[in-house]
This record gives structure tokens, sequence and C-alpha cells, in this order.
């Protein structure tokens, strides 16, 4: 047997180390998670799960009520925070709307500024540490004891109260605003919840009440008006408060609190609040009370010490009430069911929902029918619903109607039914001269519901719909338009007071709503004036004259 030839021996190559490809790795790791904390210590803002995502770290996000969370995979929850805007350190149990509003709508195309988020969250840190039930404003309220306020104290506040017999539309606006200002000026948002408004929304802000509590020692609240002692025109007027050298002035001789009279019937006096002497001088009062009616958002940014922060707040200037009404209404988990059975088992089988918000003004001589024809005349020569066909009838049934239309009309109106049932009749009749079926919806249940209930299931229904028609002057058209983000058609009033308006409508360049009673003193030129010709992006309204909005 021949024997195989002897190779010379080689001595085998190493095995690789285990470690040799690994520790490169973990030190990576590791050097990425020395170098979190000094990433949020300098962040401007709490960075987002799309910040902290870039740097390579996994994060999971622990809900209060974990069973309610849908994964981060389903449709469900796409967007929930609205790009930063809500903070969710507040359990989805406590507030469903919250989370789930916006998968009703398609979503916004309005991205809220990084320093906006910033700066919610600052104030949430602020409402956290001096809000209602707290240490510290405990210890506020024994300043309302004294007749002055008091110097370098932490905390100062903003209370707003509703004006007797305000539409819930008109009373979400000036909420809207009232925030805004507290939120420039570093004030803690305190609401004073009458009882046609309890119930009705979802706190805001974690961890913290926004309800002012009971025994608060300014009494009568809701009686407050233009003539009341503390009054800024009346602490004026009296010499209680001076605006000569406003640097100057010091807290301790300021009154311990101040009435803001922000209602449509203000006066010059009154007016002075959207003058920057006027805010120096203001801020150093502890304690301010508003009352409004109105939507004086574009009056604040008329305060020059006020517009760098606006500015880097809302680059887009025509979408403030779309991301402060966003983050600030939410409706309870009460009135969330109302809305969401609704839109359920009518709404969210249309591939389009037109909104039609339709509001009557007292003193209005117009016949409902003209207004119709009015409503009418805007949906079809804008191309916003099809036109009948006079000529020939339909002999489709209204349930047929209701499974093959793709487009839907919501109406809203104060006039039950009447509109709804006027438009419902017009469809069901006639065919369409495109050959598309269409559904017309209206919510019920008014009977059922108190009036502020109501009111609040319309406008968020109407801020689900693709398109938006409202009669102008309409602050709830205004409210839903606004949470949808698109720019609306506004019904004109009519000139003439009998006949409908022509034209019928217009598109609006800006979803703002209008701030319908704007002052007329000029502060920068201490005299009256034009204030529509004063800053480039707030300019008069499409549908108030003399009123004033934010235009982008």
């Amino acid at each position: 047997m021949d024997s195989k030839p002897t190779r010379p021996h080689r001595r085998p190559p190493p095995l690789p180390s285990k470690t040799s490809g690994v520790w490169p790795v973990a030190l990576l790791v590791v050097l990425c998670f020395a170098a979190l904390p000094l990433f949020l210590a300098l962040s401007r803002a709490r960075p987002t799960l799309s910040d902290v995502s870039q740097m390579g770290v996994t994060v999971t996000v622990r809900d209060e009520d974990p069973a309610g969370t849908p994964p981060e995979s389903s449709p469900a929850s796409r967007d929930r925070l609205l790009g930063g805007l809500l903070s969710p350190d507040i359990g989805e149990s406590a507030c469903l709307s919250r989370y789930k509003s916006s998968l009703h709508r398609k979503s916004s195309p309005h991205s809220p500024s990084p320093y906006l988020v910033s700066r919610l969250r600052k104030y949430e840190a602020l409402h956290r540490k001096c809000g209602p039930g707290t240490l510290f404003y405990k210890k506020s309220l024994m300043q309302l004891t004294s007749a002055y306020s008091m110097g370098l104290v932490e905390c100062t506040y903003l209370v707003w109260t509703p004006c007797g017999g305000s539409h819930l539309g008109d009373r979400m606006l000036s909420m809207a605003s009232a925030f805004l200002y507290a939120l420039l000026t570093h004030r803690v948002f305190v609401v004073h919840v009458t009882d046609d408004m309890a119930g009705l929304f979802c706190e805001p802000f974690p961890a913290a009440s926004w309800e002012l509590p009971a025994g608060f020692l300014v009494h009568n609240l809701t009686q407050l008006g233009r003539g009341s002692e503390h009054s800024y025109a009346n602490l004026l007027g009296a010499k209680k408060i001076k605006t000569d050298d406003p640097a100057d002035v010091r807290s301790e001789s300021l009154p311990s609190y101040a009435y803001v009279h922000l209602e449509h019937d203000y006066q010059q006096p009154d007016q002075l609040f959207f003058c920057d002497d006027d805010q120096t001088v203001l801020a150093k009062v502890n304690w301010l009370i508003l009352r409004s009616n109105l939507y004086f958002t574009p009056g604040l940014f008329l305060v020059p010490q006020f517009e760098d922060e606006l500015r880097w707040m809302f680059p887009a200037r025509d979408t403030v009430f779309h991301h402060i009404g966003r983050y600030l209404f939410h409706p309870s988990n009460k009135v969330w069911e109302l809305i969401t059975r609704y839109h359920t088992s009518y709404m969210a089988k249309f591939e389009e929902k037109i909104g039609i918000q339709i509001t009557t003004f007292a003193g209005s001589k117009v016949s409902s029918e003209e207004y119709f024809k009015q409503i009418v005349a805007c949906t079809s020569q804008e191309k916003i619903l099809p036109e009948i066909d006079p000529n020939a009838t339909s002999s489709a049934n209204e349930a047929a109607l209701a499974t093959t239309a793709s487009k839907a009309v919501l109406v809203s109106s104060a006039q039950p039914s009447e509109y709804a049932e006027k438009l419902k009749a017009m469809y069901y009749e006639h065919t369409t001269v495109t050959g598309e079926p269409v559904s017309v919806l209206q919510p019920a249940g008014a009977g059922k519901q108190a009036p502020n209930q109501k009111a609040l299931v319309e406008m968020f229904l109407q801020s689900y719909c693709d398109v938006s028609v409202v009669s102008g002057r309409s602050t709830v058209g205004y409210v839903g338009h606004g949470l949808a983000g698109v720019k609306p058609w506004l019904l004109l009033t009519p000139t003439n007071q009998t006949a409908a308006a022509n034209p019928p409508c217009i598109r609006t360049t800006s979803m703002e709503p209008c701030f319908h009673a704007p002052p007329s003193y000029d502060c920068r030129a201490k005299k009256d004036g034009d204030l529509g010709a004063v800053l480039r992006h707030v300019r008069h309204c499409e549908d108030v004259g003399d009123g004033l909005k934010l235009y982008d």
C-alpha cells in the first residue's frame, strides 16, 4: 500500500476573536446613550420621538392605558400628537378625543413650529407648578386680600370668564385668544367654568386642572362689565394705574388685580390693552381677569413687544387658531361618544364630505328661501356640489342614494332641519347633471342635548369635512373650519337686506377667524386710524369690513 506524501506542517490560522467585531459596536452604543442626557439638556424643547429615533436609539412609550393604545404600525397611531403639538403625558382613557379626533380628519398640512412646541411644553411645566390646587396657587390667592400687587412673585395669573348669553363658538374663540395671551405673558391660564360649560371639555394640561376652584376671592365674575371698579379703563381714569413711564412703574404701586373688558361694546380706554406701554404695566399686575366674546388674537399681533415671539411661534400667521384650537379643545368622553357615534354611523363611509354651516342673524330681512337660493348658487357656481337637472327626476330612493353616493353634505343650522330638508329634497327628487348621487346629512338630537353640547358636537363634525361652506360672521363656522385647517367658502351677507348676495360666496385666502370688533385707536400713531393697514399680515376680513384677520 502506497503511503501518501508527507506535507509540511503548517500552523492553522487563529480563530476569529468573539469580541473583535463587537467592541466597536458596543462602544458606539455606549457613546449614544452617554450623549443622550446632554442632548436633552441642551434641547430648546422636549425632543420628539423622531428626534430620538434619528440618534439611532429605540424608544418604547408606555401609555397609562396600554390596552387602549394602538401599535405603532396601525393607522390609528398616525400623528396622535399632532406633530408634537400635544404632550403624551395624558392617558388616552382620560380623554379619548385627544388622541382619536385627528383620525377622523385628513392629516393636516400645517405642522406646528418647533418653537411653539417648546413654548407649550414650558407652559405645561409652569401650569404644573402654579396651577389650581398647588401650593403656589394657594399662596398667590392671598395676594388678592391685599390692595396692591407684589413684586418678584413666582406665578402670575389670567382668569378667563365667559360673557353671559354668548354662543359657545364665541367663547372658544375668546378662550383661544386668552390662552395665547397667557402664553405670551408667562401667566397661568385659569378658566371660570360656568354651569352651561360644565362637562364639555377635557383638561388640556397634563397633571393639573385649568378650572377655577370654588371660593375665588373676586366674587360675581359673570357680573363684571365695562363700568366695573377694577376694570382697566376705570383704573386708568382714577390714576390707580399710570402708563406715563411704564418701565419705572413698580408692582407694589398697582392693584392686586385688574379686570380686562374686551367685549364687543368696549371703548377706547379698554382698547389701550393692545398698546405696548399698557402691556408693560399690565405685566406687573399679579392677577388679570379677562372677559371677552371676541377672537382678539389679531390685536395681539399689533403689540410690538409680542411681535418676535409670535413670529417664532407662528411662521405661517394664518395657522394660529388651527394650532391653538387643536391643542386646547378636546371634547369630554361623554361628548366624544356622541360625536364618534354619528361620524361612524353616517359620515365615515363617504369619500368626500362637504360641510355647510348656516347662521342667520337677528335683524336680517332675507327670507330663508332667498338664502337657500344663495347657498345653492354658491355650491353650484364654485363646483362644490353638482348641479341638478330640473327636467330629470330621480328614480333612486333615499336609502339607495345613501348607499351609492360617494359625496355627502353635512348641514348644520340653528333652524331645525329647514335648510337640510330643502337640500335633501332637491337631490332626492332630481338627478345631477354629472350623474353623481349626493347624500345630505344633518346631526340630530337637538331636543336631547343641551345647547352648548349640541353646538360642540356640530362644530367637531363640521371639522371632519374636506370642504367648508359657512355663513359670514359665524363663529361656529370659524371654529369648524379652523380645527379642520381648511380655507372656507364664505356666504356673503346681502347688501340690500332683502335679496340674496351676488356673488353668493367667496373663497377666503386665510383660514383664521375674524376679529369682529377691533380697536380703532392706533397705538403707534397715538390717534385713531385704520389698523388694517399697519401690518402686512393683519388686514380686514372678507365678511366683516371693519374686522381684522391674520393672513400669511
